[in-house]
C-alpha cells in the first residue's frame, strides 16, 4: 500500500513510520524540512498550513492511504495556542484534497481532550463530548467537519483519540522524560501528590495502533489507550526505582492544577475487539526502557518536573 503520512517527523509519527517501513509499505512522509534519506520513503517538504500546499502533496504522492498526524504540538502551550484553529483548515484541505485525487482510507489523530473529563471511563459512543481546551474544541470541530467531508468524497475515515503516552526521544517537558532527566542527573524531583489516574501507552503501542486502525474498516472515533488507569504517582516510582533517588522525588510539594480531574482514561475494548490490536510493551517495561534511552544521552541540564503534563505528543 502506497501511505501519506503527516507529521512524520513528530513524537508518534517517527515511530509510525518505522512500522509501517516494517511492515513493508511504500510510505510518502510529510515534513518542514526532510531529514536524511532513508529506503522505502519519498519525503515531501511542505508547510500543510499553506494553502495550496495540500493539493500539490496529493498530487505528488497519490498515496491510497492517509495517515494525518501533523498538528501544532509544542508540550505546554498546544492546549491553548491559537494554531490550533489554523489546523482545522489545514486538516480539511488535505482531507479533501486526498479524496478528490482519488484517496480510499484516511485515518487522523484526535485526542481525549475532545470528551468531558471526568467520566470514569470514556467511551468513544457514551461519554460526551464537551472539550475543556482550545485544543480539544479544535479537534472536536475538525472530526465533525471531516466527517462530513468523507461521506461527500466516500472517504473511509476513522478518528483515534490519543490518550497519555511516553517513550524514547520524547520531548524533555513531558512526565516521564522530566522525571528520569533530573533522577539521572542527581536532583531532587518535585511533583504533586501523584493521586490522579490517567491513561499511559508506549509511543511505539500508540503508533502501531494508529497503523493498524489505517489498515481496518472501522470507521468513526476510537481510543487509543491502554485501557488501564494508574496513578501517576505509580508511574514516578517506577520511574525512580529504574532511575534510582526515589527518596529524591518530592511528592505533594507542588499543587495539581486548579480543576484538574481526577481520573482520565479510556475504554479501550474498539480498540481491542474491532480494530483487533492490543498494547505489546507493559508499563513496566516501557518505563524501564524511556529511563535507560536517556541515560544514554549526552547530559544536559534537567528541566523542573511541573504539574503533570497533559501533553499528547
Amino acid at each position: 500500500m502506497r501511505v501519506l503520512l503527516t507529521g512524520a517527523t513528530g513524537f508518534i509519527g517517527r515511530n509510525a513510520l518505522d512500522v509501517l517501513l516494517d511492515r513493508g509499505h511504500e510510505v510518502h512522509a510529510v515534513s518542514r524540512r526532510s531529514p536524511s534519506p532513508r529506503e522505502g520513503v519519498s519525503w515531501h517538504e511542505a508547510d500543510l498550513l499553506a494553502e495550496n500546499a495540500a493539493s500539490t502533496l496529493v498530487r505528488e504522492a497519490q498515496a491510497t492511504h492517509l495517515l494525518h498526524m501533523a498538528w501544532y504540538a509544542l508540550p505546554g502551550r498546544f492546549w491553548s495556542a491559537p494554531e490550533n484553529e489554523r489546523w482545522i483548515g489545514a486538516s480539511l484541505r488535505l482531507l479533501r484534497a486526498f479524496g478528490k485525487a482519488g484517496g480510499q482510507r484516511a485515518v487522523i489523530a484526535g485526542t481525549c481532550g475532545e470528551y468531558a473529563w471526568g467520566a470514569e471511563v470514556m467511551r468513544e459512543n457514551d461519554t460526551p463530548l464537551e472539550p475543556a481546551t482550545l485544543y480539544g474544541a479544535c479537534k472536536h470541530a475538525t472530526h465533525v467537519a471531516a466527517r462530513a467531508v468523507a461521506d461527500q468524497l466516500a472517504i473511509s475515515l476513522a478518528w483515534g483519540r490519543v490518550f497519555f503516552l511516553y517513550g524514547p526521544g520524547e520531548h524533555t517537558d513531558r512526565l516521564v522524560s522530566s522525571v528520569a532527566r533530573g533522577l539521572l542527573a542527581g536532583e531532587e524531583v518535585p511533583t504533586t501528590d501523584g493521586l490522579q489516574r490517567r491513561d499511559f501507552m508506549h509511543v511505539h503501542d500508540v503508533a502501531s495502533a494508529f497503523v493498524a486502525l489505517l489498515f481496518a474498516e472501522v470507521r468513526g472515533p476510537v481510543n487509543i489507550a491502554s485501557g488501564r488507569a494508574v496513578a501517576v504517582r505509580d508511574v514516578v516510582t517506577l520511574i525512580a526505582e529504574r532511575a534510582g533517588g526515589l527518596e529524591r522525588v518530592r511528592f505533594g510539594v507542588l499543587a495539581r492544577r486548579a480543576g484538574e480531574p481526577a481520573i482520565i482514561a479510556g475504554d479501550a475494548r474498539r480498540l481491542h475487539d474491532e480494530v483487533g490490536f492490543r498494547p505489546m510493551i507493559g508499563l513496566e517495561e516501557g518505563i524501564a526502557q524511556t529511563v535507560d534511552w536517556w541515560r544514554e544521552q549526552p547530559s544536559t541540564t534537567p528541566s523542573t518536573p511541573g504539574e503533570v503534563p497533559l501533553n499528547r505528543r
